[in-house]
C-alpha cells in the first residue's frame, strides 16, 4: 500500500477511521480518531465516493458498497473466500458463523471463518456484523459489541 491516508467519517455509533489510497480502501476502523483530517487533492476522488456511502448507509439509502476494496494485510486465501462471502450476506439479515464457513467452501470450520472475521480490517464495507454464533448470540466484532448490535438494529430498521 503506498500513498495511503487515514481520515475519519462521523457516525452515529462513533468515529470510523478509514484508510485509502487513490485506488481503494485498506482499512477502517471504529473508536477513530481522524476526524479532523482532510484528504489530499489526489485522494479527494475516491474520499467524496466513500464518505458518501457510508452517509447514505447510515441514512438508511445505501444496502451495498460499490467501493475499490484492497484489505491490508491482504489476508489468506482462506480469508478472501470469507470476505468474499460476507459480501454476499443480504443488509438486515444475519447468518452463524458454521453458515459462513459452508458459503466460503469450508463446511465445518466454523471457528476458522470467525476468526477470518476478525482479521477483516474493513468492517461495514466487508460486513462481518451480519454473522452471529449459532445459538444467536453475537460472538465478536473488532469494533465492540455495542457497536455490532446497533448496526443491526439500523438494519433491521428497529
Amino acid at each position: 500500500m503506498t500513498e495511503a491516508k487515514t481520515l475519519g467519517i462521523r457516525t452515529p455509533v462513533g468515529i470510523l477511521d478509514i484508510t485509502i489510497s487513490r485506488r481503494a480502501v485498506h482499512r477502517a476502523a471504529f473508536h477513530g480518531v481522524r476526524v479532523r483530517a482532510r484528504p489530499t487533492k489526489e485522494l479527494e476522488p475516491l474520499w467524496e465516493r466513500v464518505r458518501r456511502q457510508i452517509e447514505d448507509y447510515f441514512s438508511g439509502k445505501r444496502k451495498t458498497f460499490t467501493l475499490p476494496l484492497d484489505p491490508d494485510p491482504p489476508g489468506t486465501a482462506f480469508q478472501q473466500a470469507v470476505w468474499k462471502a460476507l459480501g454476499e450476506i443480504p443488509h438486515g439479515q444475519v447468518i452463524s458463523y458454521g453458515d459462513l464457513a459452508r458459503w466460503a467452501g469450508r463446511p465445518g470450520a466454523a471457528r476458522a471463518a470467525g476468526a477470518a472475521c476478525g482479521a477483516n480490517r474493513i468492517p461495514i464495507l466487508i460486513p462481518c456484523h451480519r454473522v452471529v454464533a449459532k445459538s444467536g448470540s453475537l460472538g465478536g466484532f473488532g469494533g465492540g459489541l455495542e457497536i455490532k448490535a446497533a448496526l443491526l438494529r439500523r438494519e433491521h430498521g428497529a
